[in-house]
């Protein structure tokens, strides 16, 4: 019994070392509060100790728990009252990439379904069809989503070089 709590605390610490920053970027983005993503990624740590999934390889491993994560904030965002958002400067904070800085900015201020797809896309670097698994979606939601994501983050971009911010 020892060993087993042993072995759990150990895979838990694997977990959090290799795919901490990354699910709490993904919240952070999906819910624009800071708690409200911390109790997600801790619930997602939670529900991976409770039902103990095994996994085909790293990737199947990684797109389950952002699976988990996604799915907890849709959860969060549902039911819940979202406390103040965080000041979108402090974003830069929880970006180990310098070059992520700006586009986590924009991506914060695009509606949820176009975000998750364009962090997951752009950022944690997956290809369409993998996404879709991801989020249960067929391979064209994602390529509209990304689409229209894409065009809502160019009309930002102009925006913010035409006004000088």
């Amino acid at each position: 019994m020892l060993q087993q709590v042993w072995s759990a605390e150990l895979d838990v610490e694997r977990i959090v070392d290799t795919y901490g920053n990354m699910l709490f970027s993904i919240c952070l983005v999906i819910l624009c509060n800071e708690k409200d993503a911390e109790d997600v990624v801790q619930d997602t740590l939670i529900t991976y100790l409770t039902k103990s999934p095994t996994f085909n390889d790293s990737e199947h491993e990684k797109a389950w728990l952002i699976k988990i994560a996604t799915n907890r904030c849709k959860n969060m965002r549902r039911y819940n009252i979202i406390r103040k958002h965080i000041d979108i400067n402090d974003l830069q904070l929880y970006s180990k990439n310098v070059k992520n800085h700006d586009l986590l900015d924009h991506l914060m201020r695009l509606p949820t379904k176009l975000k998750v797809v364009l962090l997951l896309h752009y950022v944690e670097g997956y290809k369409v069809d993998e996404i879709a698994k991801i989020l249960t979606i067929t391979t064209s939601a994602v390529k509209k989503r990304l689409q229209r994501g894409r065009e809502l983050l160019r009309e930002s971009y102009r925006k913010e070089n035409e006004y000088g911010f």
